[in-house]
């Protein structure tokens, strides 16, 4: 028959039929591969065709997509690729707005790196039409056949009516993708509020009874029902965040969120958007408007760990939202007012780093307006026995483990321990110990100590007593055993050998 009439695949009654299936499965499908899957399959009744794809464009990287392409042939495709407009045919069709129509692959010139991944599947011809609907110009959807000269011009009006019900179907399946996209973001934000909300701190999770500790926490009974911001000043592992989230607890704030950011853990290119937010396309990767945490923290209160880690760049932002309580997003032009506390800590000298240029003078003293210094482990030392059995008890209840005793040498070893890495160091140190404990009394590594205290050296006498001590306890629990799954080694959480070696040098004999 006339290539310009009906194709010999199908006549009118079967393409009006096809349309309708056509029809009828994007009225079933909302996933694009299997919507085009079964395009594959259809289709070939009435046109020849073995491959359908999508292609769709992307404003913000200016590139065609292949989002997904389908085939009713053995093929191994992989959708996903990205390729320039003006580099393949679905950027020119998407371009003019019209059908383009190859019937020979072998005479194309164009676009050679497209075309030669064709015909490495074995096209011969192929027609792309143009993916439109009211609302915009989405992409272009390709037809490929293994023959050549497969399309006539009568194909090419069938295959625009078929593109032009995929097209509202496309639509339709791209606003539901960013629909669950945005329900996602936001049930992630809602996780993440109500996690903060639903998280019980206060002075209950500080604990300690010294007289350096009931300082500080009076501090915070003072300036927590203010809005004044604080300044929480400390080495690291000190607690700086416990008695942040303790005076927001305290605040008249605590119905709101308690938004937290350390600002050394983020890449300098990325605090800002982190800080602030971002506008779609603001940067390479933005895809979508992002809210900043001073956003979701507006009417709470914003922790800003490290903040003397925050580059020189965005000082000048931070002291303007602390001074008026408005920003623009990353990329933006629309200025956002909030209304927020903000709690800063740092463990830099901050006045140090003003006068070395590092850090703002003025942001400083808008930040130092109600200092608080938390002190050092190595100044509490009379809370280290209760943070011992704080945490002794706490991990030995996420392990099973019965542990019922922290034996008083143990206590008195660790409360001479000079703790440089202050609490962590010493709850670190207490998770492992219970990890090693197999008894009823906790074990302590105390070797690890003696290797790793400089400032404020142990004794050796009093190491050797709480070490015998342990091995002690260890054999008898064992009934003499020393190796084997169930042997003092193993319960103390060394070799067989090590052991063996402490109690010649202790002078520990082998007991049963």
């Amino acid at each position: 028959m006339d290539r310009q009439g009906i194709s010999p695949c199908g006549d009118l009654a079967e393409r009006y039929q096809a349309l309708l299936e056509v029809a009828q499965a994007i009225s079933a499908q909302r996933d694009l591969d299997q919507l085009f899957r079964d395009l594959a399959h259809r289709l070939p009744r009435v046109v020849q065709v073995n491959f359908v794809d999508l292609s769709l464009h992307d404003p913000i990287k200016k590139m065609m997509r292949l989002h997904t392409i389908q085939a009713n042939v053995p093929a191994d495709l992989v959708g996903g690729h990205e390729v320039p407009i003006d580099d393949c045919p679905a950027g020119l069709v998407w371009q003019q707005q019209q059908p383009l129509l190859v019937p020979k692959l072998t005479e194309e010139r164009r676009w050679s790196k497209v075309i030669g991944q064709m015909r490495e599947d074995g096209t011969e011809s192929f027609c792309f039409v143009p993916l439109t609907t009211a609302r915009g110009r989405l992409g272009a959807m390709g037809f490929l056949s293994l023959q050549r000269e497969a399309y006539s011009d009568a194909d090419v009006e069938f295959l625009k009516q078929v593109a032009q019900q995929v097209a509202v179907a496309v639509e339709n399946a791209l606003a539901f993708q960013q629909i669950a996209e945005l329900k996602d973001k936001l049930a992630k934000e809602k996780l993440y509020l109500e996690e903060e909300l639903r998280t019980e701190h206060g002075f209950d999770d500080i604990i300690g009874d010294s007289t350096p500790l009931k300082k500080v926490l009076k501090q915070v009974e003072v300036v927590a029902p203010t809005d004044s911001t604080v300044l929480i000043q400390g080495e690291t592992g000190t607690g700086k965040e416990l008695i942040a989230r303790a005076i927001h607890r305290l605040s008249g704030r605590r119905e709101r969120t308690f938004v937290k950011l350390n600002c050394a853990a983020i890449p300098t290119g990325l605090l800002e958007s982190e800080l602030f937010g971002h506008e779609r396309g603001a940067f390479t990767g933005a895809i979508s408007q992002k809210a900043g945490r001073f956003e979701l923290a507006d009417r709470g209160t914003i922790f800003l760990d490290e903040v003397g880690e925050i580059p020189p760049e965005l000082q000048s932002k931070l002291l303007r939202v602390l001074q008026e309580q408005e920003f623009e997003r990353l990329g933006g032009t629309k200025t956002i007012r909030v209304n927020v506390r903000l709690i800063a800590a740092t463990n830099r000298d901050l006045r140090e780093s003003v006068e070395q240029k590092q850090f703002r003078s003025d942001l400083y003293y808008r930040l130092n307006v109600f200092p608080v210094t938390m002190p050092p482990l190595r100044e509490r030392r009379d809370d280290i026995p209760i943070l011992v059995r704080y945490f002794t008890q706490h991990y030995a209840l996420r392990m099973k483990k019965n542990i019922q005793r922290v034996p008083a040498t143990t206590l008195d070893v660790l409360s001479r321990y000079a703790w440089p890495g202050n609490i962590r160091e010493l709850e670190n140190l207490v998770e492992r110990s219970v990890i090693l404990t197999q008894g009823p009394d906790l074990q302590v590594p105390m070797s690890e100590l003696q290797a790793h205290d400089r400032s404020v050296p142990l004794s050796s006498s009093t190491l050797e007593a709480a070490e015998r001590e342990q091995i002690v306890r260890a054999l008898h629990e064992a009934r003499g055993v020393i190796g084997g799954p169930a042997g003092a080694a193993a319960r103390l959480g060394i070799k067989r050998t090590t052991l063996q070696s402490k109690m010649q040098k202790l002078g520990i004999p082998r007991v049963s």
